[in-house]
């Protein structure tokens, strides 16, 4: 029975031991990991579906990191989290991103940094495919939902308005959104006339468009464009193509600008240069998972950059390294 009783024991000893490793193991793999906080936008909009199949990808490429998407208010809560250092990358329209970069409305200019361009967006506004409305003009004095409050989808429309004489608070009856995703059903059931949006894949967009409803797009005439454009010299040409939505047969002009993944100023440049390293190596598998993605390249990025000093010295490396930059 001792001798029973022993060898109970060791074996007990030895499972115990075998479990403790395993636990210093695990203990020992959390521990090397590298977590990158991720600040996104409200969910139902575009950054937070982008975000979230960046984090997959870029964690299944390189095990050793844990990006940890999080959702925000989006661009304009965005901005200064980076600046107090509370995450350590973010996701920020074309139109915040440059006023932050200028000092527009700000006592400085941010000294943050770029360490992707994620994809462009082309501003157009969605309407019921029954709707009457056929121009921006037409919707004049009706209810339209411009995004989510915080987000940089509104700054962009009034940008867009502003060139062609109109305002967006006073010329339409505006509605700014708690949630992306609540802006399709507002048009579907007739609270709102339009829906304000950008980019391909935009997920509000294809929401109506996939709708009952069905959805039609009114995006600015070639005229509006080049008033525009002579306005605000940052905004870009930029198209839609056709087959972006659901039922949509034709490519669609329009003008907008590159949304970033900006980073604080503080992370260092080994950490940059790793993330870069690991979004480009993987720049095929992020564009079959999404895509939008398939414009998150690095050639875009420094061509989209307002200054390429802007870019993160850590990413700029390594698009030395492949030849991206000089």
């Amino acid at each position: 029975m001792k001798f029973v009783v022993m060898i109970c024991a060791g074996a007990m000893l030895l499972a115990g031991n075998a479990v403790a490793q395993q636990g210093g193991k695990a203990m020992s793999n959390a521990a090397s990991k590298t977590p990158i906080s991720f600040a996104t936008a409200t969910p139902g909009g575009g950054f937070p579906l982008y975000g979230n199949a960046l984090a997959e990808v870029m964690n299944a490429a390189d095990p050793t990191l844990s990006i940890e998407p999080r959702n925000t208010k989006g661009s304009n809560e965005n901005i200064p989290l980076l600046e107090a250092g509370t995450v350590d990358i973010a996701t920020v329209a074309g139109e915040p991103s440059y006023e932050a970069f200028m000092g527009i409305g700000r006592p400085k200019a941010t000294r943050l940094k770029i360490l992707t361009a994620m994809y462009s967006s082309p501003g157009m506004f969605v309407v019921r495919a029954d709707s009457p409305y056929r121009t921006i003009r037409d919707l004049v004095g009706q209810p339209v939902a411009f995004g989510a409050k915080g987000s940089g989808l509104p700054i962009l429309s009034r940008y867009i308005l502003d060139g062609i004489s109109l305002k967006q608070d006073e010329d339409f009856k505006s509605i700014y959104l708690d949630r992306a995703g609540d802006g399709p059903a507002m048009v579907e059931d007739g609270r709102a006339a339009a829906l304000w949006g950008a980019g391909i894949g935009w997920p509000g967009f294809t929401k109506l468009a996939e709708s009952a409803s069905g959805a039609r797009f009114i995006a600015p005439s070639a005229d509006e464009i080049a008033t525009i454009r002579a306005k605000h010299t940052f905004l870009k040409p930029l198209t839609v193509p056709a087959g972006s939505y659901p039922k949509q047969t034709e490519a669609i002009a329009s003008v907008g600008s590159w949304s970033y993944i900006l980073v604080r100023d503080s992370l260092p440049d080994d950490l940059a240069y790793r993330l870069a390293k690991t979004l480009h190596g993987a720049e095929a598998a992020f564009c079959a998972r999404l895509a939008q993605a398939c414009e998150t390249t690095a050639a875009n990025t420094v061509a989209a950059a307002p200054d390429i000093n802007l870019i993160h010295p850590g990413v700029l490396k390594y698009f030395r390294e492949i030849g991206v930059v000089k």
